[in-house]
């Protein structure tokens, strides 16, 4: 997820076809309901240092995991996490132990998202900002491609400064052929990065689909998140999937709504800003404030809403269900998906973080990631 920013544009978008929601557990449902959550939710790690924020589960079943500094991480900025709470520095220890002053084209300075892409590489994203609210240090914003097999470092892409703003916040990734797109939270934009000769693409900063509305509030267990200045905070582009067969990019602000353009006009490098803006349009316009998404090989988008705790699914055909609602899941960030039928769901708290409550962090430790069997397996 990520970052702050001014209010901007309210955005116009009409979208229907929601079916009525279905819980399969809640809280505050019956006994039985009870049950079936415990029953489901699986803690299968914890930690007492580090509010990891992103998961992936690789082809040899180790679990990865990353915390974005600002977060009062006391581990690696990336580590696998072992079933005794052990945290081994990911790929190794050099690349987790940048302190201030050092070259951050060679260390994770803040790393917020963790992706596996369709030949189980992971590109790690860097935002190369230490501080929440901060701005990315020199040569610290930056994708790491490493293969898990070996765990050797493939290349390292550093954001080049013309793609940057003040406040960029590069928040996740997806992978698509010679492409890839990210997220700017901070500031409000999407990047297009070649991945043959390195060059970024930076593509509507001064849109409204990439920008949080004025009046969106974040809530979680019913308290506005605010950032440092007391007013609610805003993140903007946030989330972002890949439809399933690449042809698709969906993406939006954490508070919604999301929209849709198709990747074959932002690959064409050719087409103009006013051009490519023709092309998006509204896809998920009732989308709440969400801590995370992970898109399925079905087209399922699943989310986790922060006002209740829950994990929901959007169908193919729009139609949305209740997964599970649990107050366990407090500020679920990162889902991921594993092709086996299960659903990883990091457990950050980050509306605990010092950085939204008075420099005091209000995190209840341990730091869980949860495993569900997802009932349309």
């Amino acid at each position: 997820m990520w970052q702050r920013k001014r209010p901007v544009l309210a955005i116009v978008a009409a979208m229907a076809g929601f079916a009525t929601q279905v819980a399969i557990a809640d809280d505050g449902s019956t006994g039985a309901h009870n049950k079936a959550s415990v029953a489901q939710l699986v803690s299968i790690r914890s930690s007492e240092k580090m509010p990891w924020n992103a998961v992936v589960v690789d082809s040899r079943n180790r679990v990865i995991v990353s915390s974005p500094r600002w977060t009062g991480s006391v581990g690696p900025a990336v580590a696998i996490a072992g079933e005794r709470g052990e945290l081994t520095p990911f790929p190794d220890a050099s690349w987790n132990d940048w302190k201030p002053g050092s070259d951050a084209s060679r260390c994770f300075v803040s790393v917020n998202a963790i992706h596996a892409d369709a030949n189980g590489d992971l590109w790690i994203v860097d935002t190369g900002s230490p501080d929440f609210g901060g701005s990315p240090i020199e040569n610290g914003a930056k994708i790491v491609r490493i293969d898990p097999r070996t765990d050797a470092i493939k290349r390292v892409y550093i954001l080049p400064e013309g793609a940057l703003r003040t406040h960029t916040y590069v928040d996740d990734v997806r992978i698509n052929g010679t492409h890839a797109y990210l997220t700017d939270a901070g500031e409000g934009a999407l990047l297009v990065l070649n991945l043959e000769d390195g060059s970024v693409r930076r593509h509507f900063d001064n849109a409204v689909f990439t920008h949080a509305r004025p009046d969106d509030k974040i809530v979680v267990n019913g308290k506005v998140l605010a950032g440092a200045d007391g007013k609610p905070l805003k993140v903007n582009a946030d989330p972002l999937e890949l439809s399933p067969d690449g042809r698709v990019l969906y993406f939006g602000p954490l508070s919604g709504p999301m929209s849709q353009i198709e990747t074959r006009y932002l690959d064409d490098e050719s087409l103009g800003e006013r051009t490519l803006a023709e092309h998006v349009t509204p896809w998920f316009a009732d989308m709440p404030p969400v801590g995370g998404t992970a898109m399925d090989a079905d087209g399922s988008l699943y989310y986790t809403p922060l006002a209740d705790n829950s994990l929901m699914r959007r169908a193919p055909d729009g139609s949305i269900s209740t997964v599970i609602r649990d107050s366990r899941l407090r500020w679920v960030d990162a889902p991921f998906i594993d092709g086996q039928g299960n659903i990883f769901l990091p457990v950050p708290q980050i509306d605990g973080a010092p950085a939204f409550n008075h420099g005091t962090s209000t995190m209840k430790m341990p730091i869980e990631l949860y495993r569900l069997r997802l009932p349309h397996a």
